[in-house]
Protein backbone atom coordinates (compact mmCIF):
# COMPACT_ATOMS: atom_id res chain seq x y z
CA UNK A 1 0.00 0.00 0.00
CA UNK A 2 1.19 3.18 -0.75
CA UNK A 3 2.60 5.28 1.82
CA UNK A 4 0.91 8.08 4.14
CA UNK A 5 2.11 10.88 5.78
CA UNK A 6 0.63 9.94 8.49
CA UNK A 7 2.92 7.02 8.54
CA UNK A 8 5.89 10.11 8.49
CA UNK A 9 7.04 10.79 12.16
CA UNK A 10 9.56 13.23 11.51
CA UNK A 11 11.97 14.69 14.08
CA UNK A 12 10.62 13.64 17.82
CA UNK A 13 11.54 17.48 18.62
CA UNK A 14 11.54 19.93 16.08
CA UNK A 15 12.44 23.61 17.41
CA UNK A 16 10.92 25.39 14.79
CA UNK A 17 7.64 24.07 15.37
CA UNK A 18 7.46 24.50 18.59
CA UNK A 19 8.23 28.02 18.34
CA UNK A 20 5.11 27.95 16.36
CA UNK A 21 2.96 26.05 18.55
CA UNK A 22 4.07 27.88 21.44
CA UNK A 23 2.27 31.03 19.59
CA UNK A 24 -0.85 29.28 20.08
CA UNK A 25 -0.51 29.49 23.95
CA UNK A 26 -0.18 33.61 23.54
CA UNK A 27 -3.24 35.00 24.32
CA UNK A 28 -3.97 32.71 26.83
CA UNK A 29 -0.69 33.65 29.05
CA UNK A 30 -2.80 34.45 31.94
CA UNK A 31 -3.97 31.00 32.31
CA UNK A 32 -0.38 29.40 31.56
CA UNK A 33 0.82 31.34 33.83
CA UNK A 34 -1.67 30.62 36.61
CA UNK A 35 -1.36 26.67 35.45
CA UNK A 36 2.29 26.81 35.70
CA UNK A 37 2.23 28.58 39.47
CA UNK A 38 0.01 25.85 40.58
CA UNK A 39 2.24 23.56 39.13
CA UNK A 40 5.08 24.46 40.83
CA UNK A 41 3.63 24.82 44.14
CA UNK A 42 1.98 21.74 43.90
CA UNK A 43 5.58 20.19 43.38
CA UNK A 44 6.57 21.94 46.94
CA UNK A 45 3.76 20.62 48.77
CA UNK A 46 4.96 17.11 47.81
CA UNK A 47 8.49 17.79 48.52
CA UNK A 48 6.87 19.03 51.90
CA UNK A 49 5.42 15.79 52.64
CA UNK A 50 7.37 13.61 53.31
CA UNK A 51 9.85 15.84 55.01
CA UNK A 52 6.78 16.50 58.04
CA UNK A 53 6.88 13.16 58.32
CA UNK A 54 10.47 12.94 59.03
CA UNK A 55 10.12 16.03 61.72
CA UNK A 56 6.82 14.61 63.05
CA UNK A 57 9.20 11.11 63.55
CA UNK A 58 12.45 12.39 64.91
CA UNK A 59 11.34 15.87 66.79
CA UNK A 60 8.17 14.52 68.49
CA UNK A 61 7.30 10.84 68.34
CA UNK A 62 10.58 10.20 69.53
CA UNK A 63 10.49 12.51 72.01
CA UNK A 64 6.93 11.46 73.63
CA UNK A 65 5.73 15.38 72.78
CA UNK A 66 1.46 14.94 71.68
CA UNK A 67 1.14 18.48 71.26
CA UNK A 68 3.55 19.23 68.88
CA UNK A 69 2.76 16.16 66.69
CA UNK A 70 -0.96 17.25 66.84
CA UNK A 71 0.55 20.56 64.81
CA UNK A 72 2.47 18.57 62.41
CA UNK A 73 -0.97 16.41 61.69
CA UNK A 74 -2.41 19.71 61.07
CA UNK A 75 -0.05 21.20 58.65
CA UNK A 76 0.13 17.64 57.07
CA UNK A 77 -3.54 18.10 56.28
CA UNK A 78 -3.82 21.55 55.31
CA UNK A 79 -0.70 20.31 52.88
CA UNK A 80 -2.76 17.78 51.40
CA UNK A 81 -6.14 19.92 50.90
CA UNK A 82 -3.13 22.57 49.33
CA UNK A 83 -2.61 19.93 46.92
CA UNK A 84 -5.80 18.71 46.26
CA UNK A 85 -7.05 22.44 45.54
CA UNK A 86 -3.73 23.12 43.24
CA UNK A 87 -3.91 20.13 40.95
CA UNK A 88 -7.54 20.54 40.71
CA UNK A 89 -6.81 24.57 39.37
CA UNK A 90 -4.27 23.11 37.31
CA UNK A 91 -6.26 20.17 35.32
CA UNK A 92 -9.07 22.87 35.11
CA UNK A 93 -7.08 25.61 33.66
CA UNK A 94 -5.22 23.57 31.55
CA UNK A 95 -8.14 21.13 29.71
CA UNK A 96 -10.21 24.92 29.79
CA UNK A 97 -6.70 26.50 27.83
CA UNK A 98 -6.62 23.57 25.77
CA UNK A 99 -10.17 23.40 24.38
CA UNK A 100 -9.67 27.39 23.46
CA UNK A 101 -6.75 26.22 21.70
CA UNK A 102 -8.31 23.52 19.71
CA UNK A 103 -11.10 26.00 18.84
CA UNK A 104 -9.09 28.32 17.75
CA UNK A 105 -6.50 25.94 15.44
CA UNK A 106 -9.75 24.37 13.47
CA UNK A 107 -11.05 27.73 13.39
CA UNK A 108 -7.85 28.90 11.45
CA UNK A 109 -7.72 25.74 9.38
CA UNK A 110 -11.14 25.37 8.78
CA UNK A 111 -10.94 28.96 7.30
CA UNK A 112 -7.72 28.25 5.16
CA UNK A 113 -9.47 25.39 3.71
CA UNK A 114 -12.26 27.77 2.58
CA UNK A 115 -9.67 29.88 0.89
CA UNK A 116 -7.94 27.08 -1.31
CA UNK A 117 -8.59 26.68 -4.96
CA UNK A 118 -10.51 23.59 -6.08
CA UNK A 119 -6.62 22.05 -7.36
CA UNK A 120 -5.67 21.52 -3.87
CA UNK A 121 -8.83 19.64 -3.21
CA UNK A 122 -8.30 17.43 -6.25
CA UNK A 123 -4.35 16.76 -4.97
CA UNK A 124 -5.76 15.49 -1.28
CA UNK A 125 -8.10 13.03 -0.51
CA UNK A 126 -11.18 14.44 2.02
CA UNK A 127 -10.25 11.99 4.77
CA UNK A 128 -6.72 13.27 4.95
CA UNK A 129 -8.03 16.99 5.17
CA UNK A 130 -10.11 15.87 8.06
CA UNK A 131 -7.86 13.91 9.95
CA UNK A 132 -6.08 17.69 9.79
CA UNK A 133 -9.16 19.48 11.33
CA UNK A 134 -9.66 16.34 13.78
CA UNK A 135 -7.18 13.85 15.27
CA UNK A 136 -4.30 15.91 14.75
CA UNK A 137 -5.91 18.88 16.61
CA UNK A 138 -6.73 16.56 19.29
CA UNK A 139 -2.88 15.51 19.60
CA UNK A 140 -1.85 18.82 20.02
CA UNK A 141 -4.35 19.12 22.75
CA UNK A 142 -3.04 16.62 24.92
CA UNK A 143 0.72 18.51 23.66
CA UNK A 144 -0.92 21.58 25.69
CA UNK A 145 -2.76 20.08 28.36
CA UNK A 146 -0.46 17.22 29.47
CA UNK A 147 2.72 17.95 28.14
CA UNK A 148 4.24 21.37 27.61
CA UNK A 149 3.07 23.17 30.57
CA UNK A 150 3.04 19.89 33.47
CA UNK A 151 6.32 18.68 32.16
CA UNK A 152 7.84 22.20 33.91
CA UNK A 153 6.18 20.33 37.63
CA UNK A 154 7.99 16.63 37.09
CA UNK A 155 11.43 18.44 36.00
CA UNK A 156 11.03 20.53 39.15
CA UNK A 157 10.28 17.92 41.43
CA UNK A 158 13.32 15.45 40.21
CA UNK A 159 15.13 18.54 40.94
CA UNK A 160 13.79 19.25 44.23
CA UNK A 161 13.83 15.56 45.44
CA UNK A 162 17.33 15.20 44.38
CA UNK A 163 18.28 18.52 45.95
CA UNK A 164 16.62 17.60 49.31
CA UNK A 165 17.99 14.25 49.10
CA UNK A 166 21.32 15.38 48.48
CA UNK A 167 20.93 17.82 51.97
CA UNK A 168 19.11 15.35 54.12
CA UNK A 169 22.22 12.78 54.14
CA UNK A 170 24.97 12.75 51.01
CA UNK A 171 25.58 9.47 51.83
CA UNK A 172 22.05 7.65 51.02
CA UNK A 173 21.50 10.06 48.35
CA UNK A 174 24.12 8.64 46.82
CA UNK A 175 23.36 5.09 47.17
CA UNK A 176 19.57 6.56 46.08
CA UNK A 177 21.30 7.79 42.98
CA UNK A 178 23.29 4.23 42.13
CA UNK A 179 20.26 2.96 40.32
CA UNK A 180 19.81 5.92 37.40
CA UNK A 181 22.03 4.00 34.80
CA UNK A 182 19.58 1.33 35.24
CA UNK A 183 16.43 3.58 35.12
CA UNK A 184 18.74 5.44 31.85
CA UNK A 185 19.07 2.34 29.76
CA UNK A 186 15.46 1.40 30.59
CA UNK A 187 13.86 4.47 29.38
CA UNK A 188 16.23 4.70 26.18
CA UNK A 189 15.34 1.33 25.60
CA UNK A 190 11.43 2.19 25.55
CA UNK A 191 11.48 5.38 24.04
CA UNK A 192 13.66 3.83 20.79
CA UNK A 193 11.29 0.98 20.51
CA UNK A 194 8.00 2.89 21.24
CA UNK A 195 9.01 4.97 18.43
CA UNK A 196 8.81 2.81 15.93
CA UNK A 197 5.61 1.12 17.55
CA UNK A 198 3.89 4.41 17.58
CA UNK A 199 4.62 4.96 13.75
CA UNK A 200 3.17 1.66 12.71
CA UNK A 201 0.13 1.80 15.07
CA UNK A 202 -0.44 5.40 13.37
CA UNK A 203 0.54 3.46 9.98
CA UNK A 204 -2.74 0.62 10.20
CA UNK A 205 -4.47 3.50 11.45
CA UNK A 206 -4.75 5.72 8.06
CA UNK A 207 -4.79 2.61 6.32
CA UNK A 208 -8.08 1.68 8.38
CA UNK A 209 -9.45 5.21 7.58
CA UNK A 210 -8.86 4.78 3.80
CA UNK A 211 -10.02 1.69 3.71
CA UNK A 212 -13.45 2.31 5.20
CA UNK A 213 -13.91 5.57 3.10
CA UNK A 214 -13.22 3.80 0.01
CA UNK A 215 -15.83 1.08 0.94
CA UNK A 216 -18.70 2.34 3.08
CA UNK A 217 -18.51 5.10 -0.32
CA UNK A 218 -18.71 2.82 -2.33
CA UNK A 219 -21.20 -0.01 -0.49
CA UNK A 220 -23.62 0.05 -3.30
CA UNK A 221 -20.85 -0.97 -6.02
CA UNK A 222 -19.72 -3.19 -3.14
CA UNK A 223 -23.37 -5.03 -2.75
CA UNK A 224 -23.94 -4.90 -6.53
CA UNK A 225 -21.08 -7.39 -7.59
CA UNK A 226 -21.28 -9.38 -4.50
CA UNK A 227 -17.78 -8.39 -2.77
CA UNK A 228 -18.81 -8.57 0.69
CA UNK A 229 -16.94 -12.00 1.67
CA UNK A 230 -13.79 -9.82 -0.44
CA UNK A 231 -13.98 -6.46 1.03
CA UNK A 232 -14.58 -8.31 4.42
CA UNK A 233 -11.21 -10.70 4.59
CA UNK A 234 -9.41 -7.34 2.88
CA UNK A 235 -10.75 -5.19 6.01
CA UNK A 236 -9.96 -8.31 8.33
CA UNK A 237 -6.18 -8.49 6.96
CA UNK A 238 -5.80 -3.88 7.96
CA UNK A 239 -7.85 -4.55 11.29
CA UNK A 240 -5.26 -7.50 11.90
CA UNK A 241 -2.05 -5.18 10.86
CA UNK A 242 -3.53 -2.71 13.36
CA UNK A 243 -4.02 -5.43 16.59
CA UNK A 244 -0.72 -6.29 15.73
CA UNK A 245 0.67 -3.26 15.67
CA UNK A 246 -1.07 -2.16 19.22
CA UNK A 247 -0.34 -5.42 20.73
CA UNK A 248 3.56 -4.73 20.03
CA UNK A 249 2.96 -1.77 21.28
CA UNK A 250 0.97 -2.89 24.50
CA UNK A 251 4.61 -5.54 25.28
CA UNK A 252 6.76 -1.83 25.09
CA UNK A 253 4.52 -0.15 27.96
CA UNK A 254 4.13 -3.59 30.06
CA UNK A 255 8.55 -4.01 30.32
CA UNK A 256 8.35 -0.71 31.00
CA UNK A 257 6.71 0.21 33.91
CA UNK A 258 7.39 -2.48 35.71
CA UNK A 259 11.12 -2.46 34.96
CA UNK A 260 10.82 1.54 36.70
CA UNK A 261 8.25 -0.60 39.66
CA UNK A 262 12.08 -3.37 40.20
CA UNK A 263 14.42 -0.45 39.83
CA UNK A 264 12.49 2.03 42.53
CA UNK A 265 12.50 -1.39 44.35
CA UNK A 266 15.81 -2.37 44.25
CA UNK A 267 17.04 1.20 45.46
CA UNK A 268 14.24 1.29 48.27
CA UNK A 269 16.15 -2.56 48.72
CA UNK A 270 19.60 -0.45 48.93
CA UNK A 271 18.31 2.91 50.86
CA UNK A 272 17.01 -0.11 53.72
CA UNK A 273 19.97 -1.91 54.02
CA UNK A 274 22.55 0.61 53.85
CA UNK A 275 19.95 3.34 55.95
CA UNK A 276 18.88 0.63 58.02
CA UNK A 277 22.95 -0.01 59.48
CA UNK A 278 23.35 3.83 59.83
CA UNK A 279 20.33 3.95 61.93
CA UNK A 280 21.39 1.18 63.99
CA UNK A 281 24.98 2.73 63.99
CA UNK A 282 23.43 6.16 65.50
CA UNK A 283 24.62 8.54 62.25
CA UNK A 284 20.97 8.39 60.69
CA UNK A 285 17.79 9.38 61.98
CA UNK A 286 14.51 6.88 61.85
CA UNK A 287 12.80 10.13 60.58
CA UNK A 288 15.16 10.85 57.75
CA UNK A 289 15.29 6.94 56.53
CA UNK A 290 11.25 7.20 56.03
CA UNK A 291 11.90 10.34 54.18
CA UNK A 292 14.66 9.07 51.78
CA UNK A 293 11.95 5.92 51.49
CA UNK A 294 8.79 8.17 50.56
CA UNK A 295 11.38 10.64 48.23
CA UNK A 296 12.62 7.21 46.55
CA UNK A 297 9.00 6.59 45.80
CA UNK A 298 8.15 9.98 44.49
CA UNK A 299 11.07 10.31 42.68
CA UNK A 300 10.50 7.37 39.81
CA UNK A 301 6.37 8.83 38.93
CA UNK A 302 7.64 11.92 37.46
CA UNK A 303 10.88 9.42 35.06
CA UNK A 304 7.67 7.42 33.58
CA UNK A 305 5.80 10.29 33.09
CA UNK A 306 8.28 11.88 31.31
CA UNK A 307 8.87 9.37 29.20
CA UNK A 308 5.12 9.13 28.53
CA UNK A 309 5.35 12.92 27.72
CA UNK A 310 8.11 11.69 25.15
CA UNK A 311 5.10 9.54 23.21
CA UNK A 312 2.73 12.81 23.20
CA UNK A 313 5.79 15.38 22.00
CA UNK A 314 6.32 12.79 19.63
CA UNK A 315 3.04 12.41 17.91
CA UNK A 316 2.35 16.09 18.52
CA UNK A 317 5.45 17.19 16.47
CA UNK A 318 4.47 14.69 13.66
CA UNK A 319 1.02 16.35 13.75
CA UNK A 320 1.66 19.78 13.85
CA UNK A 321 3.80 19.28 11.03
CA UNK A 322 1.34 18.30 8.89
CA UNK A 323 -1.08 20.80 10.28
CA UNK A 324 1.41 23.38 9.41
CA UNK A 325 2.18 22.23 6.03
CA UNK A 326 -1.28 22.69 5.45
CA UNK A 327 -1.77 26.11 6.88
CA UNK A 328 1.25 27.28 4.97
CA UNK A 329 0.16 25.65 1.33
CA UNK A 330 -0.33 29.12 -0.22
CA UNK A 331 -3.41 30.14 -1.80
CA UNK A 332 -3.52 30.22 -5.16
CA UNK A 333 -6.74 32.49 -6.23
CA UNK A 334 -7.03 35.33 -4.22
CA UNK A 335 -8.46 39.13 -4.86
CA UNK A 336 -6.28 41.49 -6.12
CA UNK A 337 -4.39 43.09 -3.38
CA UNK A 338 -6.33 46.03 -0.73
CA UNK A 339 -3.52 47.76 -1.91
CA UNK A 340 -4.05 48.07 -5.66
CA UNK A 341 -7.35 49.84 -7.18
CA UNK A 342 -9.82 46.88 -7.58
CA UNK A 343 -12.31 46.85 -10.45
CA UNK A 344 -15.44 48.11 -10.01
CA UNK A 345 -18.41 45.48 -9.96
CA UNK A 346 -20.14 45.32 -13.46
CA UNK A 347 -23.24 47.97 -13.39
CA UNK A 348 -26.72 45.88 -13.09
CA UNK A 349 -28.23 44.24 -15.98
CA UNK A 350 -25.25 43.37 -17.73
CA UNK A 351 -23.41 40.24 -18.11
CA UNK A 352 -21.16 40.25 -21.03
CA UNK A 353 -18.44 37.93 -21.57
CA UNK A 354 -15.56 37.38 -23.51
CA UNK A 355 -13.10 34.38 -23.59
CA UNK A 356 -9.67 35.95 -25.08
CA UNK A 357 -7.43 33.32 -26.49
CA UNK A 358 -7.81 31.03 -23.31
CA UNK A 359 -5.56 27.92 -22.54
CA UNK A 360 -5.40 25.67 -19.64
CA UNK A 361 -4.30 22.36 -18.11
CA UNK A 362 -5.18 20.98 -15.22
CA UNK A 363 -1.39 19.33 -14.64
CA UNK A 364 1.89 21.66 -16.50
CA UNK A 365 2.46 21.13 -20.17
CA UNK A 366 -1.12 19.43 -20.05
CA UNK A 367 -3.56 21.20 -21.82
CA UNK A 368 -7.54 20.74 -21.74
CA UNK A 369 -8.54 24.29 -23.78
CA UNK A 370 -6.45 25.49 -26.45
CA UNK A 371 -6.73 29.26 -27.81
CA UNK A 372 -10.18 29.19 -27.17
CA UNK A 373 -11.96 32.27 -27.80
CA UNK A 374 -15.74 33.47 -28.14
CA UNK A 375 -18.00 36.03 -26.86
CA UNK A 376 -21.29 35.79 -24.52
CA UNK A 377 -23.42 38.89 -25.06
CA UNK A 378 -25.60 40.51 -22.28
CA UNK A 379 -29.03 38.56 -21.97
CA UNK A 380 -27.89 36.03 -24.62
CA UNK A 381 -28.11 31.95 -24.07
CA UNK A 382 -25.15 29.90 -25.42
CA UNK A 383 -25.34 26.46 -25.41
CA UNK A 384 -21.59 23.86 -25.16
CA UNK A 385 -21.55 20.92 -26.43
CA UNK A 386 -18.63 17.98 -27.30
CA UNK A 387 -17.56 14.59 -26.27
CA UNK A 388 -16.22 13.43 -22.71
CA UNK A 389 -13.17 15.45 -21.68
CA UNK A 390 -13.91 18.18 -24.63
CA UNK A 391 -13.26 20.83 -22.08
CA UNK A 392 -16.87 22.13 -21.55
CA UNK A 393 -16.79 21.78 -17.26
CA UNK A 394 -13.54 23.12 -17.44
CA UNK A 395 -14.77 26.99 -19.03
CA UNK A 396 -17.21 27.01 -16.13
CA UNK A 397 -14.72 26.20 -13.79
CA UNK A 398 -12.49 29.08 -15.22
CA UNK A 399 -15.11 31.72 -15.92
CA UNK A 400 -16.34 31.09 -12.24
CA UNK A 401 -12.93 31.45 -11.32
CA UNK A 402 -11.87 28.17 -9.39
CA UNK A 403 -8.86 27.77 -11.28
CA UNK A 404 -6.91 30.79 -12.81
CA UNK A 405 -6.38 30.17 -16.59
CA UNK A 406 -2.80 29.06 -17.71
CA UNK A 407 -2.90 31.79 -20.85
CA UNK A 408 -5.01 34.26 -22.36
CA UNK A 409 -7.74 36.32 -20.53
CA UNK A 410 -11.52 36.26 -19.42
CA UNK A 411 -13.57 39.28 -18.85
CA UNK A 412 -16.77 40.06 -18.01
CA UNK A 413 -18.37 43.36 -18.91
CA UNK A 414 -14.61 43.99 -20.13
CA UNK A 415 -12.87 43.32 -17.09
CA UNK A 416 -10.44 40.56 -16.34
CA UNK A 417 -11.64 38.32 -13.67
CA UNK A 418 -8.30 38.51 -11.86
CA UNK A 419 -8.64 42.35 -11.45
CA UNK A 420 -12.12 41.80 -9.59
CA UNK A 421 -13.25 40.66 -5.83
CA UNK A 422 -13.40 36.96 -5.93
CA UNK A 423 -16.95 37.63 -4.01
CA UNK A 424 -18.12 39.96 -6.37
CA UNK A 425 -17.43 37.89 -9.15
CA UNK A 426 -19.05 35.04 -8.15
CA UNK A 427 -21.88 37.08 -6.77
CA UNK A 428 -22.77 37.40 -10.78
CA UNK A 429 -23.77 33.35 -11.29
CA UNK A 430 -25.89 31.01 -9.90
CA UNK A 431 -24.34 27.38 -10.96
CA UNK A 432 -26.53 24.24 -10.68
CA UNK A 433 -24.50 20.74 -11.52
CA UNK A 434 -25.26 17.80 -12.50
CA UNK A 435 -24.33 16.54 -9.44
CA UNK A 436 -26.06 18.30 -6.70
CA UNK A 437 -24.92 18.85 -3.01
CA UNK A 438 -27.49 19.44 -0.59
CA UNK A 439 -26.67 20.41 3.02
CA UNK A 440 -28.33 19.44 6.57
CA UNK A 441 -30.62 21.45 7.13
CA UNK A 442 -33.91 22.40 6.02
CA UNK A 443 -35.52 22.35 2.16
CA UNK A 444 -36.17 26.39 2.64
CA UNK A 445 -32.08 26.28 4.25
CA UNK A 446 -30.94 24.79 1.25
CA UNK A 447 -32.77 26.92 -1.02
CA UNK A 448 -31.54 29.73 0.48
CA UNK A 449 -28.12 29.12 1.62
CA UNK A 450 -27.59 31.29 4.66
CA UNK A 451 -28.71 34.56 2.94
CA UNK A 452 -31.24 35.95 4.91
CA UNK A 453 -32.22 38.36 2.22
CA UNK A 454 -34.19 35.76 0.26
CA UNK A 455 -37.33 35.79 2.22
CA UNK A 456 -39.75 32.52 2.78
CA UNK A 457 -41.69 34.31 -0.14
CA UNK A 458 -38.45 34.66 -2.27
CA UNK A 459 -38.04 31.01 -1.55
CA UNK A 460 -41.72 29.79 -2.65
CA UNK A 461 -41.87 31.14 -5.56
CA UNK A 462 -38.16 30.15 -6.86
CA UNK A 463 -39.43 26.89 -5.81
CA UNK A 464 -42.86 26.97 -7.67
CA UNK A 465 -41.18 28.63 -11.17
CA UNK A 466 -39.02 25.68 -11.48
CA UNK A 467 -42.22 23.12 -10.63
CA UNK A 468 -40.43 22.08 -7.33
CA UNK A 469 -43.30 23.50 -5.13
CA UNK A 470 -45.61 20.53 -5.97
CA UNK A 471 -43.56 17.93 -4.51
CA UNK A 472 -42.17 19.91 -1.68
CA UNK A 473 -45.91 20.73 -0.12
CA UNK A 474 -46.45 17.07 -0.01
CA UNK A 475 -43.63 16.59 1.88
CA UNK A 476 -44.44 15.86 5.99
CA UNK A 477 -42.87 18.66 6.44
CA UNK A 478 -43.23 21.42 3.46
CA UNK A 479 -40.16 23.64 3.46
CA UNK A 480 -39.46 22.99 7.12
CA UNK A 481 -38.65 19.18 6.15
CA UNK A 482 -35.60 18.03 7.14
CA UNK A 483 -33.00 17.45 4.28
CA UNK A 484 -30.22 14.17 5.79
CA UNK A 485 -26.62 14.25 4.61
CA UNK A 486 -26.51 14.96 0.65
CA UNK A 487 -29.98 14.52 0.42
CA UNK A 488 -30.37 11.33 0.70
CA UNK A 489 -33.66 10.85 1.09
CA UNK A 490 -34.57 12.97 -2.11
CA UNK A 491 -34.68 11.57 -5.51
CA UNK A 492 -32.08 12.63 -7.89
CA UNK A 493 -34.72 14.58 -9.66
CA UNK A 494 -36.04 15.99 -6.58
CA UNK A 495 -32.58 17.09 -5.82
CA UNK A 496 -31.75 18.59 -9.39
CA UNK A 497 -34.99 20.65 -8.98
CA UNK A 498 -34.21 21.87 -5.86
CA UNK A 499 -30.84 23.41 -7.24
CA UNK A 500 -32.85 25.12 -9.65
CA UNK A 501 -34.48 26.86 -7.30
CA UNK A 502 -32.08 27.36 -4.98
CA UNK A 503 -29.97 28.65 -8.25
CA UNK A 504 -33.05 31.29 -9.21
CA UNK A 505 -33.69 32.41 -5.83
CA UNK A 506 -30.49 33.93 -5.91
CA UNK A 507 -31.73 36.21 -9.46
CA UNK A 508 -28.23 35.99 -10.87
CA UNK A 509 -27.14 38.24 -13.77
CA UNK A 510 -25.54 34.85 -14.94
CA UNK A 511 -26.87 31.49 -14.95
CA UNK A 512 -24.47 28.69 -15.67
CA UNK A 513 -26.21 25.23 -16.50
CA UNK A 514 -23.65 22.10 -16.72
CA UNK A 515 -25.43 19.33 -17.32
CA UNK A 516 -28.03 20.82 -15.20
CA UNK A 517 -31.23 18.32 -16.38
CA UNK A 518 -29.55 14.94 -16.83
CA UNK A 519 -30.53 13.59 -14.08
CA UNK A 520 -34.63 14.47 -14.90
CA UNK A 521 -37.17 12.20 -16.82
CA UNK A 522 -38.16 13.45 -19.54
CA UNK A 523 -41.79 15.17 -18.19
CA UNK A 524 -39.75 16.99 -15.53
CA UNK A 525 -37.61 17.91 -18.39
CA UNK A 526 -40.19 19.70 -19.94
CA UNK A 527 -41.61 21.35 -16.89
CA UNK A 528 -37.80 23.19 -16.58
CA UNK A 529 -37.41 23.69 -19.97
CA UNK A 530 -40.88 25.76 -19.50
CA UNK A 531 -39.62 27.93 -16.58
CA UNK A 532 -36.03 28.38 -17.97
CA UNK A 533 -37.18 29.96 -21.56
CA UNK A 534 -39.13 32.64 -19.30
CA UNK A 535 -35.96 33.13 -17.02
CA UNK A 536 -33.29 33.07 -19.64
CA UNK A 537 -34.69 35.90 -20.79
CA UNK A 538 -33.24 38.41 -18.95
CA UNK A 539 -29.99 37.13 -18.01
CA UNK A 540 -26.91 36.00 -19.86
CA UNK A 541 -27.22 32.00 -19.54
CA UNK A 542 -24.26 29.34 -20.55
CA UNK A 543 -25.72 26.11 -20.51
CA UNK A 544 -23.51 22.28 -21.26
CA UNK A 545 -25.83 20.29 -22.19
CA UNK A 546 -25.04 16.05 -23.90
CA UNK A 547 -28.66 16.34 -24.55
CA UNK A 548 -28.78 18.27 -27.97
CA UNK A 549 -32.33 18.99 -27.12
CA UNK A 550 -32.11 20.87 -24.44
CA UNK A 551 -29.62 23.91 -26.30
CA UNK A 552 -31.50 23.72 -29.39
CA UNK A 553 -33.19 26.74 -28.96
CA UNK A 554 -30.18 28.51 -28.34
CA UNK A 555 -28.92 32.25 -29.77
CA UNK A 556 -25.81 30.27 -29.96
CA UNK A 557 -24.39 26.74 -29.43
CA UNK A 558 -20.29 26.79 -28.95
CA UNK A 559 -18.73 23.46 -30.00
CA UNK A 560 -15.61 22.00 -28.40
CA UNK A 561 -13.48 19.26 -29.61
CA UNK A 562 -10.22 18.13 -28.02
CA UNK A 563 -10.23 21.29 -26.35
CA UNK A 564 -10.20 23.61 -28.82
CA UNK A 565 -13.38 25.26 -30.06
CA UNK A 566 -14.06 23.64 -33.68
CA UNK A 567 -18.07 25.71 -34.11
CA UNK A 568 -19.97 28.16 -33.53
CA UNK A 569 -23.62 28.90 -34.41
CA UNK A 570 -27.27 27.82 -34.09
CA UNK A 571 -28.36 25.14 -34.26
CA UNK A 572 -29.61 24.86 -38.13
CA UNK A 573 -26.79 26.65 -39.30
CA UNK A 574 -24.26 23.77 -37.71
CA UNK A 575 -26.58 21.32 -39.03
CA UNK A 576 -25.91 22.82 -42.63
CA UNK A 577 -22.18 22.99 -41.73
CA UNK A 578 -22.79 19.04 -41.58
CA UNK A 579 -19.69 19.03 -38.94
CA UNK A 580 -18.74 17.63 -35.67
CA UNK A 581 -22.22 18.71 -34.32
CA UNK A 582 -23.53 17.17 -37.00
CA UNK A 583 -22.24 13.94 -36.26
CA UNK A 584 -22.91 14.45 -32.37
CA UNK A 585 -26.63 15.12 -33.69
CA UNK A 586 -26.95 11.73 -35.72
CA UNK A 587 -25.37 10.13 -32.99
CA UNK A 588 -28.18 10.85 -30.25
CA UNK A 589 -31.07 10.82 -33.46
CA UNK A 590 -29.78 8.29 -35.76
CA UNK A 591 -33.15 6.19 -35.05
Amino acid sequence: MAMHEEEVLGKAYDAVLMRRLLGYLRPYWRQVLLALVAIVSSSVLQLAQPYLMKVAIDDYISAGNLQGLERIAAIYLVVLISSFLLEYLQTWTLQITGQKIMFDMRMQIYEHLQRLDLQYFDRNPVGRLMTRVTTDVDVLNELFTAGVVSVFGDIFLLIGIMTVLAGMDWRLAVVAFTVLPLIALVTQWFRRNVRESYRNVRMWIARINSFLQEHITGMSTVQLFRRERRSLDAFQAVNQGHRDANVDSIHYYAVFYPAIEVVGALSTAMIIWFGGRWVLGGTLSVGSLLAFLLYSQRFYRPISDLSEKFNILQSAMASSERIFTLLDTPVAIVSPPVTLPRAAAPAPHHGHIVFDRVSFGYNAGDYVLRDVSFEVKAGERVGIVGATGAGKSTIINLLLRFYDVTGGRILVDGIDIRQMDMRELRRLFSLVLQDVHLFSGTIASNIRLGNLSIDDRRVKIAAASVHAGSFIEQLPGGYATAVAERGATLSVGQKQLLSFARALAFDPRILVLDEATSSVDTETELLIQDALHKLMASRTTIAIAHRLSTIQDMDKILVLHHGQLRESGTHQELLAKRGIYYKLFQLQYRD
